[in-house]
């Protein structure tokens, strides 16, 4: 049957090429229309492709993903709709229809081996009925504000994200999770340390060679620290990009490890008495010309004023962005001291139990790492609270140079304490918009409510199936 198929199927390098050739148009900020016109274009002269998926996020981070039948999308690209009212989080049934515009941008070819033959990619920018932009759509959000800041004062915004996971024996290990088993790991070696051929490995390469062709431009990949734990590292990019990276890296990883007979899992701390992980965010701020804002040779850790005004802006607010930074109950068995947590708000060089640590770095190099955010905290809205808290949030506090080292503050230690502090933030309601802010309270409070309250030494099993990055349709149903 297989010989009867002439779907796309494209070999990696060629798709390293084809992305990176995608990539560099969106960097270039090539028009809107010009880039809907050539991949129109394209899509209807490549007769090997069948099917379009066009993707989106929740007000959670939750991935979705559509796809559209080619000739059909070449006919209505301009006319897609869903239901709202079916993702949690959205519009209400009686404001139900969504308009999912296609933005061409984010084009880019698929490895087939991982998503199927005669597929490509785009994400989605969701509209309301009159076609505005949704105001809980936070990649819209994201990407407008990296534009209006572009437009305003030259900024271009730089992230590189270091995602970390575990990868656990089984497929579905996380809808099948109960307290009594625990989950079973791959692999017991640890940091940087792993045979060529052990599972762990076999899958972090299969990752590495998949995520190279989709153009993010490797850098190092290894064994974390935990048993079966994994980070893979690539180039900083635009924001926007950037959080479209991580949810392909996700999507990309589970897919491989489902592959495999395995699970790649992204929760926070799914195994008590070793290290958890992480989504560190490495920021910073250039110009036009590509100048770094936040180096200065001759500044306090080799950073620019605009820089520690940046970091002491987050740092004032560290309480009131917390819940989204991290999200799930789980995440905050993560603020752990006892594993290097990123627990205490302050800024240090070396201290990597800060809230923000400064990278050594050169005029190329210099950025500001925020390492308290959860791997399961939803990308763009993180992105988005961090820049716009770093450049506009409030300066209550005066942070002198000697308290933004030493000061002894922490970050909440359960999502009940990080919901109250959220709940009477009025920087947040400013941030996020009020309805936003309270649908979004609503969906941690459901959460929460589902699971122990108490965390304890044991992870429990409804701060994993409740968890919701977890798929399972179902227990969806019951919320």
């Amino acid at each position: 049957m297989s010989e009867l198929r002439t779907f796309l199927e494209i070999p990696y390098d060629e798709l390293e090429e084809r992305n990176l050739e995608a990539k560099k148009k969106q960097l270039d900020r090539v028009k809107a229309s010009e880039l809907e016109s050539h991949y129109l274009k394209y899509l209807e002269k490549e007769k090997s492709i069948k099917a379009v998926t066009v993707c989106f996020s929740d007000l959670e981070g939750r991935f979705h993903m559509l796809d559209y039948d080619k000739k059909f999308l070449l006919g209505s690209h301009d006319n897609l709709t869903f239901d709202g009212s079916s993702i949690r989080g959205f519009s209400m049934v009686s404001e139900s229809d969504l308009r999912l515009a296609i933005d061409w941008g984010s084009f880019r070819w698929l490895p087939s081996d991982v998503f199927g033959p005669g597929k490509v990619i785009c994400f989605g920018l969701i509209q309301d009925r009159d076609g505005k932009p949704y105001k809980t759509d936070f990649r819209g959000l994201l990407k407008e504000y990296s534009d209006e800041q572009f437009k305003a004062n030259g900024y271009n915004f730089n992230l590189a994200v270091e995602v970390e996971g575990f990868l656990f024996e089984g497929r579905n290990a996380e809808q099948k999770f109960t307290s009594g088993e625990g989950f079973k790991i791959v692999s017991s070696g640890g940091y940087y340390n792993s045979l060529p051929n052990d599972e762990l490995r076999i899958f972090i390469d299969r990752l590495a060679e998949a995520q190279r062709a989709l153009g993010f431009e490797n850098e190092k990949d290894h064994p974390e620290v935990a048993p079966s734990q994994f980070e893979l590292n690539y180039k900083y990019s635009d924001a926007t990009i950037a959080a479209d990276q991580i949810q392909l890296y996700k999507l990309t990883a589970r897919q491989i490890a489902a592959n495999m007979g395995c699970t790649a899992s992204f929760l926070p701390k799914p195994m008590v008495g070793i290290n958890g992980s992480g989504m560190h965010c490495n920021m910073s701020i250039s110009d036009k010309s590509g100048k770094n804002l936040f180096y200065d040779k001759k500044g306090e850790d080799g950073i620019s004023q605009m820089a520690v005004d940046f970091i002491d802006r987050i740092l004032n607010s560290a309480n009131d962005i917390c819940l989204i930074l991290n999200p799930s109950v789980n995440s905050y068995r993560r603020l752990d001291p006892h594993y290097e947590a990123p627990n205490q708000i302050k800024s240090s060089a070396v201290d990597r139990t800060s809230m923000i640590r400064i990278p050594l770095g050169n005029e190329k190099s210099a950025r500001v790492e925020c390492r308290t955010v959860a791997p399961d905290a939803n990308a763009y809205l993180t992105f988005y609270t961090l820049l716009r808290t770093g450049l506009e949030g409030p300066m209550t506090e005066k942070i002198t140079s000697e308290t933004r080292r030493t000061r002894t503050r922490f970050l909440p230690d359960n999502i009940y304490d990080a919901i109250r502090l959220m709940k009477q933030s009025d920087f947040m309601a400013t941030l996020l918009g009020e309805e936003n802010k309270e649908k979004y309270i609503d969906r941690k409070q459901a959460a929460a409510e589902r699971s122990p309250k108490e965390l304890g030494t044991r992870v429990k099993t409804g701060e994993i199936i409740y968890h919701h990055e977890v798929t399972n349709q179902y227990l969806w149903g019951k919320f």
